[in-house]
């Protein structure tokens, strides 16, 4: 876990929304004013199942989103400097230099017709232009060096690299230009349990000694658990509930959140079978009306079926520092430090105050 700090927060992102814009049809709202804030060294778990908008959301502070896709509204700040307003140039600046991602599925982001080693010098040469060749491959020995895979592999290809070796390179080469933030997308998709382990072991280490603040977008809340600070559970491209991570696994206020973790299996009751949540999440283009859960939640009630719960306060934040949106001052109440304010988004959470 991290330090806590009360400095201003490495990103903040408010109110962010996103939509998918097809001709002759509706736009897809597939995120809707979400907001949260990173501070420096900081991990935060992105959780939530599949179509929920957690890459879209990813993709978003990059800007890397397909065509269709459009921020209609929010603000993404990187050290107090808005990169929604930046020009493209300004952003390709940013890029890599102080936020990249490791993209999921290392075999369908790497160039098959071009050496990792190339791949991974892209980004050193794109943003230190003055380094010469001989630096360059030095750097890119070094990279791979560090997440296990000997220098001299740099002149192979994707495909001679075995699943976890890939990944492994992907790191490396989202860590060629020394960024503050690093967003892992699902980093450990399709590798077997070891290689995972490995793999977050890998990113948990390095996040340790380069001082790296972490995004991990991930459906594993055991990853969540042993490696983040705190969580962002998102159901339907809204946020459900944000708190330290401790908060969320003892303390969980909305029904989707509760849900999730009643399908995570217990190692003290093996024989026990696994809940399910019935149902899938709403396709950003057929959204239900009122609470988003609503069609799924075992507690639902008239209301939610016609009015879309705010996102409410739970508890006080642990700090003199007030903020509006999120506070940004975060860590794990296993240290017995400042917590980052527990919120939920649920018609539940209003009638218990």
């Amino acid at each position: 876990m991290t330090t806590p700090t009360t400095s201003a927060p490495l990103l903040a992102v408010r109110d962010l929304s996103i939509d998918f814009i097809t001709p002759d049809r509706p736009p897809a709202h597939a995120v809707s004013r979400v907001s949260f804030t990173l501070q420096p060294g900081e991990a935060m778990g992105l959780v939530g199942e599949s179509g929920c908008g957690k890459t879209t959301l990813s993709l978003a502070l990059l800007r890397l989103l397909p065509p269709q896709g459009r921020i209609v509204n929010g603000s993404v700040q990187f050290n107090g400097r808005e990169l929604l307003a930046l020009a493209e140039p300004e952003m390709a600046d940013i890029r890599w230099r102080h936020m990249a991602m490791i993209f999921q599925g290392a075999m369908n982001a790497l160039n098959p017709v071009v050496t990792v080693g190339s791949q991974i010098g892209e980004a050193i040469h794109r943003h230190y232009p003055f380094m010469s060749p001989p630096e360059v491959a030095a750097r890119v020995a070094e990279l791979l060096d560090m997440v296990g895979i000997l220098g001299a592999r740099a002149d192979q290809y994707p495909h001679q690299y075995s699943g976890g070796m890939r990944q492994r390179a992907m790191i490396a080469m989202a860590l060629a230009c020394s960024p503050e933030i690093v967003i892992a997308d699902e980093p450990t998709t399709a590798l077997d349990v070891m290689i995972q382990a490995q793999i977050l072991d890998l990113l948990d280490n390095l996040r340790r000694h380069l001082g790296l603040a972490v995004i991990f977008v991930t459906h594993d809340l055991g990853v969540v658990a042993e490696l983040c600070d705190k969580v962002l559970v998102m159901y339907g491209g809204v946020t459900a509930e944000y708190a330290d991570v401790d908060t969320i696994y003892n303390s969980p206020r909305h029904p989707y959140t509760q849900e999730l973790l009643k399908a995570f299996p217990d190692l003290s009751k093996p024989q026990a079978a696994l809940n399910s949540i019935p149902g899938y999440p709403p396709r950003p283009d057929a959204l239900p009306t009122g609470c988003r859960f609503h069609p799924r939640c075992p507690l639902v009630f008239d209301r939610c079926r016609t009015d879309q719960p705010a996102l409410l306060s739970v508890s006080p934040v642990w700090s003199s520092q007030q903020s509006s949106g999120y506070a940004g001052t975060a860590n794990s109440k296993r240290s017995g430090e400042v917590r980052p304010t527990h919120l939920a988004s649920c018609h539940l959470v209003e009638n218990d105050k």
